[in-house]
């Protein structure tokens, strides 16, 4: 059965990207737990791109079929998973890269929506925060996906973000969605 296409992002409004995102169907790839068999000889580049046997994976359709399947493990790596085969995939830093956002609404009511490099859509909220790393010369923003795997937020999108930053209720500059807020200033 063929992937749906994915949504045009832009035209989508923000309560109808919350809807998608939380109507999205992954397999149950927490429940899968076939035994190691190898190594998928594939790898993800910290800029999102896909890899096989160093060659670039350049069909978007299988990307996000690869997608939908890929898992972090407790020790930190990562596993393409079936309910037959585990392979291991390389991830060098995260395995998705948030390429779109919309915001809408002002302090508490704001409200933040991505669209990955996967065409996966996102809301951060509590169970997705979006957190910074790395410093103040060179931050690193990241948004929790799903199942303890993050998307990096590409520097534009990073930069329409911080020009709508807000004071918190701690005093330091971040950005509200869906009641929680994410500061982007270190404590």
């Amino acid at each position: 059965m063929p992937m749906q296409p994915p949504a045009d992002f832009a035209s989508l409004s923000l309560a109808e990207v919350a809807r998608l995102a939380a109507e999205a169907k992954l397999p149950p790839v927490e429940r899968w737990n076939p035994t190691h068999c190898g190594d998928s000889e594939m790898r993800i580049a910290a800029d999102g791109s896909w890899y096989h046997q160093g060659s670039a994976i350049t069909r978007g359709e299988m990307v996000r079929l690869f997608s939908t399947i890929l898992r972090r493990e407790d020790d930190g790596s990562y596993v393409l998973v079936t309910p037959v085969e585990k392979l291991s995939i390389a991830v060098d830093d995260a395995p998705f890269v948030a390429v779109e956002a919309k915001l809408s609404g002002e302090g508490e009511q704001g409200r933040i929506a991505f669209r990955l490099n996967t065409d996966e859509l996102a809301v951060a909220d509590a169970d997705h925060p979006i957190r910074i790393e790395g410093s103040d010369a060179a931050p690193r923003p990241y948004l929790r996906v799903r199942g303890g795997m993050d998307a990096l937020i590409a520097r534009p999108v990073f930069y329409e973000l911080v020009e709508r930053l807000a004071t918190g209720p701690d005093g330091r500059r971040g950005l509200w969605s869906e009641g929680a807020f994410f500061p982007f200033e270190p404590a």
